[in-house]
């Protein structure tokens, strides 16, 4: 469970790109983060990963403040970032192999682990070259495979279908159900909206920092007095 109360993030003074944000994604659901570029997305993201520290409010990862208890609350995610370019000088086994070794993931598990998650995405005969002589796709399906390594509880993902093949896209959708039948949690931001109209238990709209609406599409339908798809009410929401 991620729990975030109150949080405001403000880079530039008297303009919060994060404003009061209270949300709480709950065990066993796939929640799905949107809003338009620049409307405090990733900020948010990096807030519930550590990466910054909010302004206000607090926020926690399975009962444990990211920001009190650090190690304690990051042990139960794995993150994949909006950007996969990172750890280039390192081959692909060389990058698991350290995860692993930060996670504390024992070896014969890691060995299992790494096999699998490399197999399913098409990578396994790829890793024993460097990151930086993948493609921007390789890279996405290694970053994730990382993240994935210590079979987090949650998982928070920050566009993670960007670069990915079809096959590859359709793999992680069907993981995340799987993860999430077990009463675990996944926190994902994406554009694609049919995905997420497709995937979701429940989705969060933000807009210039606020948080607009949270719910189903059925809340969703209900609460603008609007028919249609998830684009189309998205849409309509954040133009208003």
């Amino acid at each position: 469970m991620i729990e975030i109360k109150n949080v405001s993030k403000s880079y530039v003074k008297n303009k919060k790109s994060v404003d009061s944000l209270n949300l709480e994604i709950k065990n066993g659901e796939i929640f799905g983060f949107l809003g338009p570029n620049g409307a405090g997305k990733t900020t948010t993201i990096r807030m519930i990963t550590g990466i910054l520290d909010p302004d206000e409010g607090y926020i926690l990862i399975d009962g444990h403040s990211i920001k009190e208890e650090p190690l304690e609350a990051k042990k139960n995610f794995g993150f994949v970032p909006d950007n996969p370019d990172m750890f280039l000088k390192l081959k692909g086994i060389e990058y698991l192999n350290f995860l692993a070794e930060v996670y504390k993931v024992p070896v014969e598990e890691r060995q299992n682990r790494i096999e699998e998650l490399t197999k399913k995405f098409e990578i396994y005969d790829d890793l024993n070259s460097y990151i930086e002589s993948y493609s921007h796709g390789m890279r996405q399906k290694i970053v994730i495979c990382g993240a994935l390594l210590s079979n987090p509880k949650n998982w928070i993902l920050d566009e993670p279908m960007t670069g990915l093949d079809p096959k590859a896209s359709f793999d992680l959708k069907e993981m995340m159900r799987e993860h999430t039948k077990k009463g675990n949690t996944v926190f994902f931001s994406t554009h694609v909206l049919d995905v997420a109209e497709k995937l979701c238990d429940r989705v969060g709209i933000i807009n210039k920092g606020k948080l607009v609406f949270v719910g189903t599409l059925e809340e969703m339908k209900e609460k603008f007095k609007e028919q249609g798809s998830l684009e189309e009410l998205f849409l309509e929401i954040t133009e208003e």
